[in-house]
């Protein structure tokens, strides 16, 4: 006993000062406005937990963004998708600090990455500069906010990461200052019947239970009869003060008559196993109904490492005739809580509603490898593509080919591989595999080829086809037209789109020299900034090439006058 009590002191111990060693006055804030966020640490993604904290920019892009210390710049990213304009700037404590969907960078550093832009003919680069090579001093301007890659507004994503492991941790940990006086509100309450023998309020399914809130501000739930191993699982979320955004809780507790049966936060996480996020998660109530629960059960195939504290996997034996009282406690970073009481009682059902299983003719079982002809299309599965075994639905077909829906989601790449035989070699060319979205439009999916044989990989389920695009993208100019005077111009800016698989590869040339032109996919535009080369004729020819991902190609040559 002594030793036990030894082992949990210097467990709480170490826990204690591992939350402290975080520097709190090592790093000034990436922008000089008050912080107020949009995004928190740990919030639920879309198949990943958010990295960072994502910072208002006052709904405006352009802000200076400072360096939160002293440090070199190790890395910088230009991107279509993900992080956008991203840099990272390793710090003497051990620390890197991220700065994601910029606008541009400062001049120095602009001058720098636009050099190997040229050099590379190309807008997407990715450069990690010798270490000193750019060195930066706290509160030195690096760049300006924006809304670049797979940014739905303008704001900052600005992450703290170990240098040695990558490891991200939540910025608030190392002093940053939100205001936050609100606590987290919860949405809705689940019960889960873990085992076939298990039942809720009758049922042997997922099961909605109503709560009320008390006069102190706690909340109280409906009695539950249950018998069995039950879990529980909620929808909620925290807002900050000065912002409406619905954000992600920072811990999450349950107790079983005072003793915790489960206790995870988000001070950090790995990117090795934030996929895993799918099992904290009820993946299937998301594809039902596209809200997220929160499971304080640990699901098969669940390796997550943020748990603090886990009891039988969190996972509660309800016995007949005993009563239990459940506790219910979420938490934000400021330590606002939400506190609710679930009183269950042991009470065993005759009549119990049992639930209703897709049974299919395949069963999936997830440590093996699985392969299945479908007709026109193979699939295959490699060991543990997926979390549990499952019934998979699986469609036959020449063209299409459905693989089960989006109730079931996959943690590894599954290939499926399309026999073009049947098609001219001549049309074959055009053709791509097309994942089709709930109203039966093809979505482009990276299509390999090799002879007769097409494939994609991928790690969404779905129905997927053969589709054919024949029509080449389409180009036009937007904020000029053909022989127009351009001396006052700051940039040339055109459209370019394309109806089906989508924009592949585009250049372009300035009197037969090739020139940096940056796309925004989201508003599809190509900008050239006039600052980079001015033209040394005065007619300037402007050729731009756009290919979509099939091969179709579309070419624009325009002229326009500059002095």
């Amino acid at each position: 006993m002594r030793k036990t009590a030894l082992g949990l002191l210097l467990l709480f111990c170490f826990t204690l000062l591992g939350q402290e060693d975080y520097p709190k006055d090592a790093f000034r804030p990436p922008l000089d406005i008050p912080i107020i966020l949009a995004g928190t640490f740990g919030e639920l993604r879309s198949n990943h937990f958010h990295s960072g904290i994502d910072i208002k920019t006052q709904q405006r892009e352009g802000l200076p963004v400072m360096a939160v210390g002293d440090g070199t710049i190790t890395r910088i990213k230009v991107s279509l998708w993900g992080y956008g304009k991203v840099l990272y700037i390793a710090h003497p404590n051990g620390y890197t600090s991220v700065y994601g969907h910029l606008q541009k960078f400062s001049p120095e550093i602009e001058a720098y990455i636009k050099k190997i832009q040229y050099d590379k003919k190309a807008f997407e680069v990715e450069v990690f500069p010798d270490y000193g090579e750019l060195k930066v001093t706290q509160g030195d301007l690096i760049a300006y906010s924006g809304n670049t890659g797979g940014s739905a507004g303008p704001h900052l994503h600005f992450e703290i990461r170990s240098s040695i492991s990558e490891k991200p941790t939540n910025p608030l940990l190392y002093g940053v200052e939100v205001a936050d006086a609100t606590n987290p509100t919860l949405e809705k309450l689940f019960i889960y019947p873990l085992t076939d023998k298990s039942h809720v309020n009758g049922n042997n399914d997922r099961t909605q239970i109503n709560f009320s809130r008390q006069s102190d501000g706690t909340y109280l739930a409906d009695k539950v009869t249950a018998l069995g191993k039950i879990g529980v699982g909620f929808i909620g979320f925290d807002r900050l003060d000065m912002a409406a955004n619905k954000n992600g809780v920072y811990s999450v507790s349950l107790s079983v008559n005072g003793k915790i049966y489960s206790l995870y936060d988000f001070e950090s996480f790995s990117f090795g196993e934030t996929r895993y996020i799918n099992t904290l998660i009820d993946y299937d109530y998301l594809g039902r109904y596209r809200q997220r629960i929160q499971k304080s059960f640990k699901s098969p195939g669940n390796y997550l490492d943020i748990y603090k504290e886990l009891y039988n996997n969190g996972e509660i034996p309800i016995n007949e005739g005993l009563s239990y009282t459940l506790t219910l406690l979420i938490k934000d970073f400021a330590g606002n809580k939400t506190e609710l009481t679930i009183p269950v009682e042991g009470i065993k059902n005759e009549g119990v509603v049992r639930q209703t299983k897709d049974i299919t003719d395949t069963y999936v079982i997830a440590k093996k490898p699985n392969n299945y002809d479908l007709g026109g299309a193979k699939v295959y599965f490699p060991t543990n593509t997926f979390y549990e075994d499952f019934y998979i639905d699986l469609e036959k077909g020449q063209d299409t080919v459905t693989i089960h829906n989006n109730t079931v989601p996959a943690h590894r790449n599954f290939t499926i591989t399309f026999d073009s035989s049947k098609y001219p070699k001549e049309e074959q060319g055009q053709l791509f595999i097309a994942r089709l979205d709930d109203r039966l439009r093809p979505n482009y999916t990276n299509t390999y080829k090799r002879g007769d044989l097409f494939t994609t990989r991928t790690r969404n389920l779905g129905t997927y086809t053969l589709a054919k695009d024949s029509v080449p993208p389409t180009i036009r100019t937007k904020n000029f037209k053909e022989k127009q005077w351009l001396n006052n111009y700051k940039y040339l800016s055109l459209y370019i789109a394309d109806d089906l698989s989508g924009i592949n590869t585009y250049s372009a040339t300035l009197n037969g020299e090739w020139i940096l032109m940056e796309y925004e996919p989201k508003n599809n535009t190509l900008t050239y900034n006039f600052d980079d080369k001015i033209a040394d004729q005065t007619q300037c020819v402007l050729k731009v090439t756009v290919t979509d991902n099939v091969g179709n190609e579309s070419v624009l040559t325009t002229s326009f006058y500059r002095k």
